[in-house]
């Protein structure tokens, strides 16, 4: 993997670059779609290249590794060749739901034993299986095993992770070293800064995770609970000790203005359910505002969804006809409701490469910010 830093924002951190994988190029800033099993919920992968504009998607170690099995990926030949998509694949570790799971799983310098949220079964992933699996599973950037601490954890708590997060992340580097490559094409280990909202904490796990010389870096366990201002006071301190010439990957983070605040800090790379789960219960984001399709003001609004939509289905069908879908519990509300936020998220993150190149984000942004928050 390859990254290549472009441009700056004259007036904040800002970044505009270039990642190359053996699956192809990826724009930055990016966001990811989430395909926690394999497939982005509700859309064709058709639909996420062509009309939602998709460079990368996101997959899960835990949920792949619980079904199909890791058997079924290695004998076919990878996730690519499982699910048909042709580009860049970014696996989750699986340190999440791990944090997810607290009443079914016990961690020990191992690893974190879990039982499995299907049968009930008993498994353990180690550092070292984390790396065979998302080896096994194909991904081009997979990530290093870690535990994601709650926003709200006390400090002793939040150090006590962290050095175990510390001591697997060695432990990962050391068997992704000792593995080859998957399935003819290369693979990439970013590390995970933690450190809970406590910044000698975070400055510790930056210049740890900045000393691997790894090929991209991610800062996780935000948005997890903490305020919003310490999400992003902590993405400064991070981002200010992790590599410059290095990809930044901000993991499950976030809403719209989420991402434009972490954008001028610098991140280059974002990936959230949000989107697409939001969408399937009724809420649109737009250039103005965020709707909410439920609501009995649309019944007789017969204008397109959004008048200058980033999909085609903006352009297809009404605001009344998606409220009428969606009262009548119609499987096509959730597909026109996640495609058409997937395309406004990934049209929201090439707008803001598109002003970081041009040299007024900054701009562009102050005007972004109270109308992607609006209530409409």
């Amino acid at each position: 993997m390859n990254f290549i830093l472009q441009h700056t924002d004259s007036k904040s951190e800002a970044r505009a670059g270039i990642i190359t994988t053996d699956h192809g190029q990826i724009e930055t800033p990016i966001f990811m779609p989430v395909g926690t099993q394999g497939a982005v919920k509700a859309v064709h992968f058709s639909e996420l290249e062509q009309d939602i504009g998709a460079g990368i998607i996101l997959a899960n170690t835990y949920h792949l590794y619980l079904r199909p099995g890791i058997e079924v990926l290695e004998q076919v030949g990878g996730i690519h060749r499982f699910n048909g998509w042709s580009k860049p694949v970014l696996t989750d570790s699986g340190g999440f739901q791990v944090f997810s799971l607290s009443g079914n799983r016990k961690l020990k310098e191992e690893g974190a034993e879990f039982r499995s949220h299907i049968d009930g079964s008993k498994h353990l992933f180690t550092p070292e299986s984390v790396v065979d699996i998302q080896r096994s599973i194909g991904a081009d950037i997979i990530m290093a095993f870690d535990e994601c601490t709650p926003g709200d954890a006390d400090y002793n708590y939040a150090k006590q992770s962290l050095e175990l997060t510390e001591r697997w992340l060695d432990r990962c580097i050391k068997r992704f070293n000792e593995t080859e490559c998957r399935y003819g094409y290369s693979q990439s280990l970013f590390p995970i800064v933690q450190g809970c909202i406590y910044p000698d904490l975070r400055i510790k796990a930056a210049e740890n995770v900045a000393s691997k010389n790894a090929a991209g870096n991610a800062i996780g366990g935000l948005a997890v609970g903490e305020p919003v201002e310490k999400m992003y006071e902590m993405i400064e301190i991070v981002n200010g000790i992790l590599p410059k010439d290095k990809p930044r990957y901000l993991m499950g983070v976030g809403t719209p203005a989420n991402i434009l605040e972490a954008i001028e800090r610098g991140v280059d790379m974002f990936d959230c359910i949000m989107p697409t789960r939001n969408g399937r219960n009724g809420q649109i984001f737009t250039q103005e505002g965020i709707m909410n399709m439920r609501n009995q003001k649309w019944e007789y609004d017969f204008s397109p969804l959004e008048e200058n939509g980033a999909s085609i289905v903006d352009k297809l069908y009404s605001k009344a006809y998606l409220r009428h879908l969606f009262k009548a519990d119609e499987i096509l509300a959730l597909q026109i409701a996640s495609i058409h936020n997937l395309a406004f998220y990934l049209c929201l993150v090439k707008e803001a490469r598109k002003h970081i190149v041009e040299g007024d984000f900054s701009e562009w942004k102050r005007k972004m910010m109270p109308k992607v928050q609006n209530r409409i």
